[in-house]
């Protein structure tokens, strides 16, 4: 019977603290400028006390605004553009705009925490945007090798969908990554090795090596007609060597973010732990503005700019002055039954001549030059002033039996 009270207790006991709340696992606070509502993968992008991630999204987003500007404008003043030669060269630039826009936009996605999708998202629009962005470079070689050659540049739709299907060529390359290593292999999206990263990349970076090289021999070497190229294709160099820029540029960064990303990465993840790849999102940061500050402005510039208007194009001369209209000219069918209209007719020609002259050649250098006289009421011009006025030294007609001209 005592055991019975005792046992009711400990039942007891044992329901109350059945019926308890388990403990809370408490989260941690949110850094200074994120919410409480902030997912802690995101918290990277607000957080105000490592001020790395806010800096790098800031220039980010600042890239990608000035991507979308500078193609506003381009296709706002698309109308002005009126030579074939700089109109050809707007749609793989606006498609290159919107690369950049993709890339800057993507280093946001490397900044946050790991997940399936986000992985995914990674592996598949790296290279693609990539490839788009030097395939846009390839073809505008292509077309300044046209122009400086004095050869006709394909369209601009052309050149544009050359640049998609040459990206087309690394988005297969990426969905073929995913497939064999997610779905076949069954490895989780972001369980990949940093050579197998790099070495889907490769494709991209034949790309770019191509668009050097292909701008470089522009520069140098210009078209295959010399003679053309010295003469009215020289302008074309001036694209060729902001291109070349921009593809040095980029190479020296990818050699930069290669070894960073292969053998470096561990050492900047100890200074920004909450970066998951800080390599990469500093890479694509640096590309675009690369890209827009070295190809994107320079192109959009000299392609809005107007064209100058050069004197030997032109093909005018200073020292040309208009011409009195001519005598009429006698032929050895049509001779003038009255013998004294020569004689008017050329002593008419003579005085026009005269005054034509005195207008354009009376003043040389501040000087007067005196007025050529009359000779036997016939003006009898000299060769220099015929020269002067680029006109034809007059002879007189065959039946004229006065007093010869020359």
């Amino acid at each position: 019977m005592a055991l019975r009270p005792t046992l009711i207790f400990i039942l007891l006991l044992i329901g109350c603290c059945a019926l308890e709340d388990p403990p809370k696992v408490t989260a941690p606070p949110p850094p200074h400028g994120c919410g409480a509502t902030v997912d802690t993968p995101y918290r990277v992008l607000c957080d105000l006390e490592s001020v790395w991630g806010v800096v790098l999204e800031a220039i980010a987003c600042g890239g990608t605004i000035s991507a979308l500007i500078l193609a506003v404008i381009l296709l706002a003043k698309l109308k002005t553009v009126t030579e074939p030669e700089k109109r050809c060269g707007v749609g793989p630039l606006l498609l290159l705009l919107a690369g950049t826009m993709g890339l800057f936009s993507l280093s946001l996605v490397f900044l946050v925490g790991r997940g399936e999708v986000l992985c995914i998202v990674r592996r598949g629009l790296w290279g693609a945007l990539f490839a788009m962005c030097f395939s846009c470079l390839l073809v505008q070689g292509v077309r300044l090798k046209k122009l400086a050659g004095g050869r006709r540049s394909p369209a601009g739709s052309s050149l544009a969908g050359l640049a998609f299907t040459l990206t087309m060529v690394q988005g297969i390359i990426a969905g073929e990554w995913l497939l064999l290593t997610v779905v076949r292999e069954g490895h989780a999206a972001c369980d990949y090795l940093p050579l197998d990263f790099v070495l889907v990349c490769s494709y991209a970076l034949a790309l770019l090596l191509a668009a050097s090289m292909l701008s470089l021999a522009v520069v140098l070497c210009g078209g295959s007609n010399r003679e053309e190229s010295s003469r009215k294709t020289m302008k074309w160099r001036c694209n060729a060597v902001w291109l070349f820029l921009s593809c040095l540029s980029s190479l020296l960064l990818w050699v930069a973010w290669l070894g960073l990303y292969l053998y470096g990465d561990a050492t900047i993840t100890t200074v920004a732990k909450d970066w998951d790849e800080p390599a990469l999102a500093v890479a694509l940061v640096t590309e675009g503005w690369v890209l827009l500050l070295f190809h994107a402005i320079p192109e959009m510039h000299l392609c809005l700019r107007p064209s100058s208007q050069r004197n030997a194009d032109t093909g005018q001369n200073y020292y040309d002055t208009p011409q009195p209209p001519t005598a009429q000219s006698y032929h050895d069918d049509e001779r003038p039954t009255n013998p004294r209209a020569p004689f008017t007719e050329s002593q008419a020609y003579t005085v026009e001549e005269h005054s034509a002259v005195l207008q354009t050649g009376g003043y040389h250098n501040g000087l007067i030059r005196p007025a050529v006289p009359f000779r036997s009421h016939v003006y009898q011009p000299t060769e220099m002033a015929l020269l002067m006025n680029s006109g034809p030294i007059p002879t007189a007609p065959p039946n004229f039996t006065g007093r010869h001209l020359w």
